[in-house]
């Protein structure tokens, strides 16, 4: 009898052994704080509807806001484009004109851009072109 507990005690350990890097490695464990916030970033997705009486040629030119935002420290990195001709369906909206993504390390980084001269001109120099904006924040892993 204490030769069959013994037995399955050894496999218990050993299952558990040869399964640890597995599991671990499958995020199957939850990993130490500081190791997902070095994995964290912050997107900062904003949508952008241009006023119905722009030109085209505006419309070409509003890319000139992107490129200004481009400038602000701290932007981890930086993406723009027009809505993309995918098939309609109930779940997709492309009524927008363009849609900017950018990333950064942090909140703080968010914060800094949100309120650093730059991008504050950039808003007042190209503000006029459009007539509803939505932004969406996330905390990304």
């Amino acid at each position: 009898m204490k030769r069959r507990n013994f037995l399955k005690a050894s496999s218990v350990t050993l299952t558990a052994v040869t399964l640890a890097p597995v599991i671990t490695q499958a995020n199957l464990i939850t990993p130490n704080t500081d190791t997902v916030k070095k994995n964290e970033f912050i997107s900062h997705y904003v949508l952008f509807w241009l006023k119905p009486d722009v030109t085209e040629n505006d419309i070409t030119n509003f890319t000139g806001f992107f490129e200004e935002l481009r400038k602000v420290p701290n932007v981890k990195s930086l993406h723009y484009g027009r809505a993309a001709n995918s098939t309609p369906r109930d779940v997709v909206d492309n009524s927008f004109t363009y849609t900017l993504l950018v990333y950064f390390d942090n909140l703080e980084d968010l914060e800094t851009y949100g309120t650093h001269p730059i991008h504050l001109q950039a808003i007042e120099k190209y503000s006029k072109y459009w007539n509803k904006v939505v932004v969406h924040d996330a905390l990304l892993k």
